[in-house]
């Protein structure tokens, strides 16, 4: 009984992991005027965007111009392209945004990034789980007058899916 209540919980979990990935936004770096390129002014492109954990970055560009490297703070500040955290070079690349923090790229070819082709992001937790109580009273004869209420809480996603945590509860509590 104990391993069917564990796998209901890990299932949950990751259902709910897979919506909140889904309902990250998408951001295609420079848009909507621009691109990845040496014409967009991305310290004004990040500026306006408040990036949460499960949005994506998307970067669009000719890949015999240019590429994109995740670097450190201390490489984006100095433009040093030799020590990439990561490197994307298909012209078309998706990066996930999974935890909160700063997240630092540049254009690898030489001169790009000193001429500003380079973004910071700044990534937040997201607004969910939005925590949401519901009380629900209704009235009863039996004898006197009784007022039952019942409360129930659901968090972000799960309440889009149909799934209250009390209902994971009673779930949890009828294999035991």
């Amino acid at each position: 009984m104990v391993a069917r209540a564990l796998a209901a919980v890990v299932a949950v979990m990751a259902a709910t992991a897979v919506v909140r990935t889904a309902l990250g936004a998408r951001y295609i770096v420079g848009a909507p005027i621009g691109s990845w390129d040496l014409q967009t002014n991305y310290i004004q492109w990040a500026s306006n965007i408040e990036f949460n954990v499960g949005d994506q970055l998307v970067f669009n560009y000719s890949r015999v111009a240019h590429n994109v490297l995740e670097v450190s703070k201390a490489d984006y500040d100095s433009c040093n392209i030799f020590r990439p955290i990561a490197t994307f070079q298909t012209g078309s690349d998706t990066v996930q945004l999974a935890a909160v923090g700063s997240r630092y790229f540049v254009c690898g070819v030489s001169g790009h990034c000193v001429a500003g082709m380079k973004v910071a992001v700044q990534v937040q937790a997201a607004d969910w789980p939005d925590t949401h109580t519901t009380t629900q009273c209704r009235s009863f004869r039996r004898g006197r007058q009784r007022v039952r209420c019942s409360a129930a809480t659901s968090v972000g996603v799960e309440s889009l899916m149909g799934v209250t945590m009390g209902s994971i509860a009673v779930a949890l509590m009828a294999l035991y």
